[in-house]
């Protein structure tokens, strides 16, 4: 039996997976046998990029080419119906590892049969860390969460019962999971960090671990806010909230909160001589402006 399943959700990804793959068995730290990767191609046509696998890979990789682009969620979930391990890494195809993380790991879920969900520390190189490894549920005061997570990301304070993994590269009990049914696919994609947290935490508490000495590399984890992907994120973040009740008013309200504290700091930003924020401000207030008019 399998200890460890690896689901990897492609699309269009020939300039990450080879690289992705190849840091994997280079940090293995568990039998081979134990080890199951499964990568599932949401693009419409994967044929080269299929063959160069099984290549080089041969029977150690199991590459499935999804019915279709279903979304993030749905593509993990065609990879995680056909994992056969108790414990599923999600992971991301520019994601590299660079340290031996597995079996630290597997023993944490072995050692507590009530975990979940174990996150580990978010990297954008060998030597500069992320500003998220873990972010605030959207439930706080949108006021409060942008201090109060890059204050604690600093000092590596990860709060589980209001915080959620970053979600690129994490952990996860299969069983646990397919409790809860999996990821949403009515989210096309963003905002399933927190919807899973939240379902998660609802049927089995906040049994989420974050351990800050394991350490993966996210390469294009640092992009310039732009508005289409931030109003992709509020429109996501509502439908799964509204699911659970909650107002879409005071959703909208809480990220017109939100996004007014990260203009504070960024204007201050810039008035402490930070001469590259006038965009990231102007798209802030139009985010701004694009939330009250949804109220």
């Amino acid at each position: 039996m399998k200890r460890l399943s690896i689901i990897i959700v492609t699309y269009k990804s020939e300039h990450d997976i080879y690289d992705c793959l190849d840091s994997i068995w280079m940090h293995c730290d568990i039998p081979h046998e134990d080890l199951e990767v499964i990568v599932v191609d949401n693009s419409p046509k994967s044929d080269e990029m299929f063959s160069i696998l099984r290549e080089k890979y041969k029977n150690d990789i199991i590459l499935i080419h999804n019915t279709h682009n279903g979304g993030y969620g749905q593509g993990n979930n065609v990879g995680i119906r056909q994992a056969t391990a108790p414990v599923i890494l999600i992971m991301n195809p520019d994601v590299r590892l660079c340290q031996h993380i597995f079996n630290t790991a597997l023993k944490a879920f072995e050692k507590d049969s009530q975990l979940c969900i174990y996150g580990m520390k978010q990297m954008l190189s060998p030597t500069v860390k992320s500003p998220l490894s873990f972010d605030c549920s959207r439930h706080m005061n949108g006021y409060l969460i942008p201090f109060v997570a890059k204050l604690c990301n600093k000092f590596d304070i990860y709060i589980p019962s209001i915080m959620y993994l970053a979600g690129s590269c994490f952990f996860i009990s299969k069983s646990k999971f397919e409790a809860v049914g999996l990821f949403d696919e009515d989210i096309f994609m963003y905002g399933e960090e927190e919807d899973i947290h939240y379902r998660l935490k609802k049927q089995f508490g906040p049994h989420f671990t974050y351990n800050c000495s394991l350490r993966y590399i996210h390469q294009t984890l640092e992009r310039p806010i732009t508005l289409s992907t931030e109003q992709k994120i509020i429109s996501s973040t509502t439908t799964l909230h509204d699911k659970k009740g909650f107002p879409q008013r005071t959703i909208y309200q809480n990220f017109k909160r939100y996004y007014r504290t990260r203009l504070f700091m960024a204007q201050i930003k810039k008035a402490l001589g930070d001469t590259t924020l006038t965009e990231h401000i102007n798209i802030l207030k139009e985010l701004i402006r694009y939330c009250h008019s949804l109220m």
